[in-house]
């Protein structure tokens, strides 16, 4: 099945569930930011994830040819039961035995339908690093910065419900690549020109621009170009939660995802790879004018050939808030790793009005006092 075609229906299929029961009394381990180890919040008992903070080798990276052709090995996919936010359009995972949830995205009530999700599975996991009361903390003094945010919002968030750690899904891809150009080198002179002004005869230097031309070549090893795979949450937000700490990831483990959510990825292989050829191709077009130097630089072709392509399904971590405020949804969200926040909010009417009204006072004022001296 081609990746970007609708994933197949198959509603007898195995599924995975990530619990674990703990050794002691039987109750579900969850992952532990703190400590980065399986704890049991019942009795306290606690449980390492095997190989975890002993990664020898670099994490392997898939063939992105084989990828999007669909022929990947079978032990590369998996499926799991999803369903698609009828409000922001998240892929919001279900457990076994689990018809109705709540989306953490954007707070709307979910209903699972009857099929399962087949896709590629994640090659690698950013564990958490914050618990939930850190990632809150960090949220609360964003918002509080916020001045012209509601008083009432502010308060609503801050004794609101618990945050969500969701595990956000994200592509990245290697490239090596070689690139040819052709184009125009400018160098800036200066001529003498003579004017009128004011009646009086003078000169002045004007710029001019001497064009010569240029070609050349230049390389570059892509490493790791990150990709949102998610629709459900604006892209000017997860953006400005860079940068993450990709040197930290862990072979998948789904450990890691105990006591955590973990969203499928609902844009596909090929249009991931579309978006970062385009970061690609920016970066080309950089290095091609500091190759060409010069004061100006003008391109008229850059020819380039990929290779050696691969690619990594990853998951990232971000604890997420969703209020609903005055009939509207607002949402947070925080890195899980630096802490880093980010959110929607909106704007109190009457903050504006009365900042408006002191800064009209302010100049007023300022305009009196001149007009004394």
């Amino acid at each position: 099945m081609p990746e970007h075609m609708p994933p197949e229906t198959t509603p007898e299929a195995p599924l995975k569930e990530h619990r674990f029961p703990c050794d002691t009394c039987g109750s579900d381990l969850r992952f532990a930011p703190d400590t980065g180890q399986l704890t049991c919040d019942h009795c306290g008992n606690t449980e390492s994830i095997d190989g975890a903070g002993f990664r020898m080798q670099p994490i392997a990276e898939l063939d992105l040819h084989a990828g999007l052709r669909a022929d990947l090995p079978a032990d590369q996919m998996e499926e799991t039961r999803v369903t698609t936010c009828p409000n922001c359009a998240a892929e919001v995972e279900f457990a076994t035995g689990k018809h109705a949830t709540e989306c953490p995205f954007c707070a709307t009530p979910v209903v699972v339908d009857t099929g399962t999700n087949r896709h590629i599975k994640p090659r690698a996991v950013l564990p958490f690093a914050l618990t939930q009361e850190t990632a809150r903390d960090a949220m609360n003094d964003w918002l509080g910065a916020l001045w012209f945010a509601p008083n009432g919002l502010q308060e609503y968030a801050r004794k609101g419900r618990r945050m969500q750690g969701i595990y956000v899904p994200y592509w990245t891809y290697d490239a090596n690549t070689r690139s040819s150009y052709t184009g125009q080198r400018g160098t800036v002179y200066y001529v003498t020109k003579t004017v009128m002004r004011d009646g009086k005869r003078t000169t002045q230097q004007v710029a001019k621009i001497r064009w010569r031309s240029a070609s050349g070549r230049v390389a570059r090893f892509f490493d790791d170009v990150l990709v949102l795979a998610s629709k459900s949450l604006p892209k000017k937000y997860t953006d400005a939660l860079q940068p993450w700490d990709l040197s930290a990831l862990e072979p998948y483990a789904p450990e890691y995802l105990a006591g955590f959510r973990a969203e499928a990825y609902a844009l596909s292989l090929e249009e991931g790879f579309a978006e970062a050829r385009a970061h690609m191709d920016r970066v080309i077009e950089r290095d091609v004018k500091f190759d060409i130097g010069g004061d100006r630089q003008r391109i008229h072709n850059i020819d380039t050939q990929l290779s050696d392509l691969t690619f990594k399904h990853i998951l990232l971590p971000v604890w997420l808030a969703a209020y609903k405020y005055r009939g509207k949804t607002y949402r947070f969200v925080v890195n899980g790793r630096s802490g880093r926040v980010q959110g929607e909010r909106p704007f109190s009417a009457i903050k504006i009005t009365i900042a408006v009204i002191f800064g009209l006072l302010a100049a007023g004022l300022i305009g009196y006092l001149a007009a004394q001296q």
